[in-house]
């Protein structure tokens, strides 16, 4: 009985940080509507600095209580006032930008604050003592629980009671509640939304550093802990419905009993729990535990393609740019062609993704597991039954094809944010499959030594890369312009008066989703042709991430976007990184001024920089 008391308590405590930082996070959403890839580097931040300031203290410092609390009060302010810079120099200038392109800027501030904390205080795991005056434990039953795990489990509910109160029982908390509904109103109602967004950020971010400093007297703080934890909090605040508070709370506590039981009964598999867990609530509630409906929102405006004027120069210096890139593969040295080879391939996995996002408005947070099952289906048809490149390549074609036909029934219950964390939950259970199915997968070690071009010249394989990104975009270009193509933006923008013009669009998303996954795996199949061996890390969320951010950064409306954003994200990112040792923080500063002074993207950069795209005011 003792053993599922501790389990229990073990899940509260761990849902009370992630409740703290869902709560931060479902504030920043609501009044600013971005989805802040960084909060996890604010939560890093708090536990970092923190961490630091107690270990250098003097050692009769670091045993005082006091002193332990101010550490961990600095380390939340800290964030809270790196958080307020935040507001002002990157979240305001990208207000009026389309809605997900402040999630790649934050997702380039999330590489700076890793490498300046990298930088200065060194890549080193922070180990903290615990603190004092709560070492012990308290007996329950025949076994312990530590007094501070007891603390941090009282600290989520309290958390909450104050936010109800400041949200429910304070001028400033009814304003963000109005903000949260209708940020335009509240501006014409003569209330400057400025002062509200700069302080529900900070508090937001405050909050995160928070939990983070909060966490120190139980594990280490370290440079790798933003990205797991931001996950879970997405997860959170998806499941329990974006803009509640509440609903955060239960699902915390859901995601956290889950984790503790999962860590006893499935150690391998606990991630995977989480994201199954969600899939389930989503499945049966598409809105979250305590969400609004899908669709209840008001629609955010969506940038057309740009085929004007400038449409035939553009398409004129992209097939200039292929060009340039088929004859480098022949002539260039092997690390160059490499090099060329990620660019095409990942412009191909790019250009699968903004089929669906531009045409269908769909957006997949989890895109990799198409790419991870093409790759995985082309090596082991090589291996057990030794199929050439191109039968392995139809293969993984059709297994991601199918896979995409079996989530599609799912998937077009959902919308939104909705739908890119159902997607995201079978992308990492795809992950886990193929890390711990060793026997048919290799696990971690993967899949190698496969022989694709063995017998097989590689100038053929780059010749028929070229051809299939030739053809890719052209078949793009082509849908773009097609009734097909004019439908399903129809049905993206209006689907109620696309559906009163007798327009199916169901059926049109679920034709257009089930291509997007096709390429998708056509070019995981390329990449394990290309590479020779395939890993889990095909599946996984940095790989989906990838995928995303190369769309974005090249404009989700430019046709040519998906092969901008790869020359950038591949091409650039590779050089940087054999000549900057921080390249990731100089890459991150230049997408996050690129996303300012370009939130089109890269191919955004010739338009009117007068020109705003949607927004508020």
């Amino acid at each position: 009985m003792s053993f599922w008391l501790i389990q229990c308590l073990n899940g509260l405590s761990h849902a009370s940080t992630l409740f703290i930082m869902a709560a931060g996070l479902t504030l920043v959403f609501g009044v600013t509507r971005i989805v802040n890839f960084a909060h996890g580097s604010f939560y890093m931040l708090g536990a970092l600095l923190a961490g630091t300031l107690v270990t250098q203290w003097q050692p009769s410092w670091s045993e005082q209580a006091h002193t332990y609390l101010l550490a961990m009060v600095i380390g939340a302010l800290s964030a809270a006032f790196l958080g307020g810079l935040t507001e002002v120099f990157l979240f305001r200038p990208l207000r009026h930008s389309p809605p997900l392109y402040p999630l790649v800027a934050t997702f380039g501030l999330s590489l700076v604050i890793h490498d300046v904390l990298l930088w200065i205080l060194g890549p080193a795991e922070v180990f903290a003592p615990r603190f004092p005056g709560l070492k012990g434990a308290v007996q329950v039953g025949e076994d312990f629980f530590p007094q501070w795990q007891m603390v941090t489990l009282c600290l989520g509910p309290m958390v909450w009671c104050l936010l109800h109160l400041l949200l429910t029982r304070t001028l400033w908390g009814q304003r963000v509640r109005a903000a949260t509904q209708d940020r335009d109103m509240l501006d014409a109602l003569g209330v400057n939304p400025g002062p509200l967004m700069l302080s529900v950020v900070v508090l937001g971010c405050g909050l995160a550093g928070l939990a983070g400093a909060l966490q120190l007297p139980r594990e280490p703080a370290h440079l790798q802990m933003d990205l797991q934890m931001v996950v879970e909090t997405f997860v959170v605040v998806v499941m329990g419905g974006l803009g509640s508070i509440a609903g955060a709370f239960f699902a915390a506590i859901l995601i956290g009993c889950v984790h503790a039981f999962g860590i006893h009964f499935f150690p391998q598999a606990t991630l995977v729990l989480v994201f199954l867990t969600m899939a389930l609530v989503l499945a049966l509630r598409p809105q979250g535990l305590m969400g609004e409906l899908p669709g209840a929102a008001p629609r955010e405006k969506v940038v057309p393609f740009d085929l004007g004027d400038a449409y035939r120069v553009l398409q004129g210096l992209g097939w200039l740019a292929l060009a340039v890139i088929a004859c480098s593969l022949l002539v260039a040295n092997d690390y160059t062609q490499r090099v060329l080879e990620d660019v095409l391939i990942m412009m191909l996995f790019g250009l699968s993704l903004q089929f669906m996002m531009a045409l269908s408005g769909w957006v997949s947070f989890g895109h990799a597991a198409y790419f991870g099952l093409g790759a995985y289906a082309a090596a082991l048809s090589h291996l057990q039954w030794h199929f050439s490149a191109l039968a392995a390549a139809l293969s993984g074609l059709m297994l991601a094809m199918a896979a995409a036909l079996c989530m599609g029934t799912l998937l077009k219950r959902s919308a939104g944010v909705y739908l890119a964390m159902l997607s995201l939950a079978f992308a990492q259970m795809v992950w886990a499959s193929a890390s711990q199915w060793v026997s048919l997968t290799g696990g971690d070690n993967g899949l190698i030594g496969l022989q694709f071009l063995k017998d097989l010249p590689r100038w053929i394989f780059q010749c028929a890369l070229v051809f299939v990104c030739l053809v890719s975009m052209l078949g793009f270009s082509r849908l773009v312009r097609s009734s097909f193509g004019a439908a399903l933006q129809a049905g993206r923008d209006a689907p109620q008066r696309a559906q009163a013009s007798a327009i199916d669009v169901a059926n049109l998303t679920q034709r257009v989703f089930l291509m997007s996954a096709g390429l998708a795996g056509l070019s995981g199949s390329l990449w394990a042709i290309a590479k020779g061996a395939v890993f889990p890390s095909a599946a996984s969320v940095a790989n989906s991430v990838d995928a995303l951010m190369l769309v974005l950064l090249g404009g989700v409306h430019h046709l040519w976007g998906a092969f901008a954003g790869s020359a950038f994200w591949v091409g650039v990112g590779s050089e940087m990184g054999r000549h900057f040792e921080y390249w990731r923080g100089s890459l991150g500063l230049l997408i996050m001024l690129l996303m300012v002074f370009a939130p089109e993207g890269i191919l955004g950069l010739r338009k009117h920089p007068s020109k705003k795209t949607g927004g508020d005011a």
